[in-house]
Formats: C-alpha cells, sequence, structure tokens
C-alpha cells in the first residue's frame, strides 16, 4: 500500500461533502497538471490519501481510500488526464494545519512544503506515521500554549 495526500478548495469539494458521498465514494477530477496526474495514475485500489484543504484552512483534515484505480477523467475534452474513485476513509481527530507541517523538522522533505502547487502527491510512509500523530496531539500542544499565556 502507498500514500498519498490531496488536496481540495474546501469551497469546490470539502471533506464533509466527502463524507456524504457514502460508501461509493466520488471521483476525484479535474486535475490538470502532468505530475500530479501521474501521482494518480500510479494509485491504486486501497491507497490511502489524506485529504487537505488547500487556500481556505490549509491543514490536513481525514483520510479517504483509493476505491477505483485510474480511468479517463470525463471532465477532459482532450482525454490526456485521468481520475480516481475514492471513498471516505475517517476524519482526523484534529486537523494537521500547514504551519504545524512546516515547523516539524522531521516533515522538511515533504512535497506539500517543497512544491506547494502540486494538488496531488506521494507521502512517504514514515511521515504518513507522523502526521498522524500529530492529529492525535495538535489540541494538546495548543491547549498548553493558552495556559502559559495566563
Amino acid at each position: 500500500m502507498k500514500y498519498w495526500l490531496l488536496k481540495s478548495e474546501p469551497d469546490v469539494w470539502s471533506f464533509d461533502q466527502q463524507t456524504n458521498a457514502g460508501p461509493k465514494g466520488s471521483m476525484w477530477d479535474g486535475v490538470r497538471n502532468y505530475q500530479a496526474a501521474n501521482n494518480l495514475r500510479k494509485m491504486k485500489k486501497g491507497d490511502l490519501c489524506f485529504f487537505y484543504h488547500s487556500n481556505i484552512g490549509k491543514e490536513i483534515v481525514g483520510i479517504i481510500k483509493v476505491i477505483k484505480e485510474a480511468y479517463t477523467d470525463p471532465t477532459d475534452k482532450t482525454k490526456r488526464f485521468v481520475a480516481v474513485q475514492v471513498g471516505f476513509e475517517k476524519k482526523l481527530k484534529y486537523p494537521v494545519s500547514l504551519e504545524s507541517i512546516k515547523k516539524a523538522k522531521e516533515l522538511k522533505g515533504l512535497a506539500l512544503i517543497n512544491q506547494s502547487r502540486l494538488s496531488v502527491m506521494p507521502i512517504e510512509s514514515k511521515h504518513w506515521k507522523i502526521i498522524l500523530n500529530m492529529s492525535k496531539m495538535v489540541k494538546k500542544h495548543a491547549k498548553k500554549k493558552e495556559k502559559k499565556k495566563k
């Protein structure tokens, strides 16, 4: 199994909408960057993806699963680009912000930081685990900071 990160603007397609799509999931379409499209082509059924809210929020909010591998994107008139089908897997307990990812030294090589405009990117297994752990602790860190201010 491989791990990925998929970006979506929440005012275009939000994690709540993805969740409401049910067990059949939804088509992840509209990708028109060749590198991102090549990443979609590499996805296999069962791969897991972080769902990242871009522009508004700038945070990882949940996990989705690839339920159908790459096929021709029906929204692409040129037939050069592909889509995948993804379904809801899990909402993160606490979203992981881009700001906190940038501050984590062990995530320095992450494409989210180095190729910030790429909408579909691979995530190394070690980085996946670190981000998952961050999603369990983010709120605790925020509370500690609030206490120190008082």
